[in-house]
């Protein structure tokens, strides 16, 4: 059976000689796992690029009851990016975000409201210019939302993190009021994220790792973000 839909590359690997394999989350049928034959040629150095971390597609897909992989009929570019290629700190971000997206998203089914959360913070981000240094923030607590454990303020985070027993000293002071110290940041990204000013980069990459605690406490799944490390290279101020 074919059907039409609208996806978002989350990775891919290279399989065999030439061909990929490839996760892409569907508006129609939730996160996928196709195979893309001949692609890895010289003479296919276009489509490859098509398969990058969270390039927009429409696809003709083929679907299987048994699930398991399947097979692409058509693609094509949905939204050709103009910024995010070009802009290491932006290719970083969604590099991380994509890995990110791998840990958590499972659901093989339709979940409309994630899919437009997704493609429209996409689009969002490629046509910002400038003062998008909180986007990765902003985007996982978000999404945290929408995998069910949103928070509501930024005492959610900091004080589920603080007394989840995974630190107890940070630097000399208990770990309570460590935390402590980014509950206005974290209530600013919640409810005006666009307002919100972070002064530096090492305070911007502690409320990251502290994000990502809150992730491991709500997902087992999560495991060793690698893109993690050159995100932080790329963004350090």
């Amino acid at each position: 059976m074919l059907v039409k839909t609208r996806g978002i590359v989350l990775n891919f690997i290279k399989y065999r000689e030439t061909s990929i394999i490839t996760r892409i989350y569907t508006e129609e049928l939730g996160l996928q796992t196709y195979i893309v034959n001949s692609i890895r040629q010289k003479s296919n150095t276009t489509r490859i690029a098509l398969f990058q971390p969270f390039t927009l597609l429409d696809m003709v897909v083929y679907t299987s009851a048994k699930g398991g992989i399947t097979r692409i009929s058509e693609y094509k570019c949905n939204y050709p990016f103009s910024s995010i290629p070009y802009d290491i700190r932006k290719s970083s971000m969604l590099l991380f975000l994509s890995e990110m997206l791998s840990f958590t998203v499972k659901e093989e089914e339709e979940n409309r409201d994630l899919f437009n959360f997704l493609h429209n913070a996409i689009i969002a981000f490629d046509q910002q210019e400038q003062h998008f240094e909180n986007f990765h923030l902003i985007f996982l607590l978000q999404l945290s939302s929408y995998l069910g454990f949103g928070p509501t303020s930024g005492a959610d985070v900091t004080s589920q993190i603080a007394f989840s027993g995974s630190q107890n000293l940070i630097n000399g002071r208990p770990a309570v009021i460590h935390f402590q110290m980014y509950e206005d940041l974290f209530d600013n990204l919640i409810n005006d994220p666009t307002a919100t000013l972070i002064t530096n980069g090492k305070v911007r990459r502690e409320m990251l790792q502290i994000i990502i605690w809150y992730y491991q406490l709500h997902m087992d799944s999560l495991g060793e973000i690698r893109s993690l490390k050159v995100l932080s290279e790329v963004l350090a101020e």
